[in-house]
This record gives structure tokens, C-alpha cells and sequence, in this order.
């Protein structure tokens, strides 16, 4: 242009051809702010969609879980409902559940506050129940006969219907009573129970094997035996074979099926453990045609001396007594027959048996150890159902079928 020097002409010129270079760069860096946005909406539709391709899968599950519950005799129905828990995992709460069981004899009804069945969106097929109480049981027509109550308790199911794989159950502070009874021991009382079975051979479908490992703290049931109403502690571990499949059945019906095919109750290890007490053992037992045990546990034991006189020794002395005397009764009144004819005589004579069972025991078992503390080792024999130790009467056990 006219009265320009070159010099300028050529800054200016350089000047008109960066301007669409800086016209085009405010886009270019507009990418690195919008990208991080496409990506967390595409994540966050697909979380979506997997939530709710991971209820449906989930609800269907649990569908066929209750089907099969229903096929067994056992049906279910919630006061109110719903599915909630995005986006971590999938919920079904029940309020006001209760359950109808027409498998046992008489047939009973069950009903607990609210249940919660929650499964990770990452794996669908475990369901987890959480109950809160109190639960109630009752025969049909009947009022509640037995109540239960916890501070927390969790029953997990994996697998796919119709074969489960595993089924786990985790108490705390759990107790049972007498729904009518009032200022009673309760029927049984833990700490902590925590049970778990699971697939260990075979399918859900023919000739399974169940494990199952059973755990305790600090429980009692004073209303069963004596020796029950001071705080035990017990981790069982056993394995069930002889079972034809896992359908829904009754479990008269499994043990008959256990009968049958000559299986076995494997008791791989048993620790039972009181404050003056410990039992560990192992053992085989089978079921009779009558449906009762036999087979035989070898058992160490610590505090022998503390354990005999609660096995109730003064009530069969008590019983054999009374039949000398052409009496009939509760076991241990021909014990107190002796109090009255001889002041402390019958105590004298339970003093005097226990020790003379105790020294006996001692000799006819093997000396050995548990946690380097002198223990006796005993055989615990199951015979038609009867249960001694040594040569000492324990009790019975029901027929199973």
C-alpha cells in the first residue's frame, strides 16, 4: 500500500494469516473439556442399564426360588413390597412376611417383621435375606406356641434354581421361648450360631454331598439336658452322603433316602467347650431301619470330674430305686426317698457313684491331651438310638423318620 515500508507490509500481512489460527483454536480446546462428559454419560446410561438387567435377573431368580419353595409345600406372602437399592445392588423388602409350611405334621405357620433380600449388581444368582424380628411359629388355628428374637440374622443362597450350591445362616443374640410362658429359661439362647452347608460332590440333582460347619458361642438350652444349661461353645464340622437328590422334600424323607443307600453322618471334628470342659471327637454314625442312630464317636474330654455328675447318673440310680420300691415317677425321687429315711443319705450315694465312675472311666480310657491339658479319651456309642459314654447311660435320641 502507498507511504507503507516494507517492513511493515510484511507484519501486517503476517498478522492477517495467523488470525483464522487463532479464529480455530478456542475449538480444538473445547475437546479435552466435552470428552470427559460424553464418557461419564455413556458410563452412566450403561450402569443403568445393567442395574435393571441385573433386577430382572435377580427378581427372577428369586421367583424360581419361591416356586420351588411352593412345589415343596411351603408358600410365602409379604404385606407389603418393593425393589429398591440402585445402583449398587438390587433389594426386595418384605414387611409383615409370613410363611405357610404344609410339608410338616401338623402343618404351622411362621411370620417375622420384615425380610430383605439383597444381591450384588455383579452377581445376581446370590441372594442375601436379612430378617428382623420377633418371629413367630404357630399350629394352624392355634395361637403362637413358640416365639424367637435377635439382634441380627442373615441366611445367603447361591445358586440357580433348581440347585443350590450353598446356604449359609449367621444368629446373633439369638434366643427362642414358649410364646405363652412368662419369667421362664429360654429353650434355647446364643451369642452366636453361624451355620454353612455346601455342595461338596455330586450335583443338587443325583447323589449330592453336603459339608456343613456348624459354629456356636455361649449357648444353652437348659430345658434339654443339665449339662446344656451352662454356656457351651462348638465348632462341628460333618459331611452327609447317602442322599438321593436336593428336591424339595421332607427331611423324614432324606433320612429314609440316607437308610436306603446305607449313608453315613461323617463327624470330621467336634470341639465342645465349657468353663471346666472342653470335648473334641471324631466318628462315623449311620441310620437303622428304625430310623435311629448307631455308630460310634471317639471322644477326648477335659474336667471329666465336672462332666459326669451333670450327665444325670442320680436319676437312673433315682428310677432304679423307685422300681425296687414298686414306685412309679420322676427319676431321682428314690434319691430323695433316702433323705427322708436317712438325712443326706442321698447324697451320699450320688457323691459315692459319680466318683466310683469317674476313677472307672479314667481307667478304661486313654490318657491323652488338649491344650497340653490331661484329657481321657472315651468311645460315645450310639446303639438303637441310645447314646453312652463308656460304660455310662448319656440319654437317647429320637428316631429321625
Amino acid at each position: 500500500m502507498p507511504g507503507e515500508s516494507p517492513s511493515n507490509m510484511m507484519r501486517a500481512d503476517g498478522r492477517r494469516r495467523r488470525r483464522p489460527d487463532a479464529v480455530a483454536t478456542p475449538s480444538r480446546r473445547g475437546w479435552p473439556v466435552l470428552m470427559p462428559i460424553a464418557i461419564v454419560v455413556v458410563i452412566a446410561v450403561g450402569w443403568c442399564w445393567l442395574w435393571y438387567y441385573a433386577a430382572s435377573d435377580a427378581e427372577r431368580t428369586l421367583a424360581a426360588w419361591m416356586a420351588r419353595e411352593t412345589a415343596a409345600g411351603r408358600s410365602y406372602s409379604c404385606g407389603a413390597q418393593g425393589i429398591a437399592g440402585f445402583p449398587f445392588r438390587i433389594e426386595a423388602r418384605c414387611v409383615d412376611a409370613a410363611a405357610l409350611i404344609k410339608t410338616a405334621q401338623p402343618s404351622f405357620a411362621v411370620a417375622t417383621k420384615a425380610i430383605t433380600v439383597t444381591a450384588a449388581i455383579y452377581h445376581p444368582t446370590l441372594l442375601v435375606g436379612d430378617f428382623v424380628g420377633p418371629l413367630s411359629f404357630a399350629e394352624l388355628g392355634k395361637p403362637p406356641s413358640f416365639a424367637a428374637d435377635w439382634s441380627s440374622a442373615r441366611v445367603s443362597l447361591r445358586g440357580l434354581p433348581p440347585e443350590p450350591q450353598e446356604v449359609a445362616v449367621k444368629l446373633d443374640q439369638f434366643r427362642l421361648d414358649r410364646a405363652q410362658a412368662s419369667n421362664t429359661p429360654a429353650l434355647f439362647q446364643a451369642d452366636h450360631v453361624d451355620m454353612d452347608s455346601r455342595l461338596v460332590d455330586g450335583s443338587a440333582l443325583a447323589n449330592p454331598v453336603i459339608e456343613t460347619d456348624l459354629r456356636f458361642t455361649a449357648a444353652t438350652a437348659p430345658t434339654v439336658h443339665a449339662i446344656l444349661a451352662e454356656p457351651l461353645d462348638g465348632e462341628i464340622t460333618a459331611v452327609l452322603r447317602g442322599l438321593k437328590d436336593l428336591s424339595p422334600k421332607p427331611w423324614a424323607d432324606r433320612f429314609r433316602e440316607i437308610q436306603a443307600a446305607s449313608g453315613t453322618i461323617e463327624v470330621k471334628s467336634l470341639r465342645l467347650a465349657q468353663a471346666e470342659a472342653t470335648v473334641v471327637g471324631t466318628g462315623t454314625l449311620s441310620i437303622n431301619e428304625h430310623g435311629k442312630l448307631d455308630g460310634l464317636l471317639q471322644v477326648a474330654i477335659v474336667g471329666l470330674d465336672h462332666v459326669v455328675p451333670l450327665l444325670g447318673i442320680d436319676n437312673l440310680i433315682g428310677q432304679g430305686i423307685d422300681r425296687l420300691a414298686g414306685q412309679s415317677g420322676q427319676g431321682g425321687q428314690g434319691l430323695s426317698a433316702l433323705d427322708r429315711l436317712v438325712p443326706g443319705l442321698g447324697g451320699v450315694v450320688r457323691q459315692s457313684t459319680n466318683a466310683s465312675l469317674i476313677e472307672n472311666l479314667k481307667k478304661m480310657g486313654q490318657q491323652t491331651e488338649i491344650d497340653n491339658k490331661p484329657a481321657v479319651m472315651l468311645p460315645l456309642r450310639f446303639s438303637d438310638g441310645f447314646v453312652s459314654l463308656g460304660m455310662i447311660p448319656v440319654g437317647e435320641v429320637p428316631p429321625l423318620f
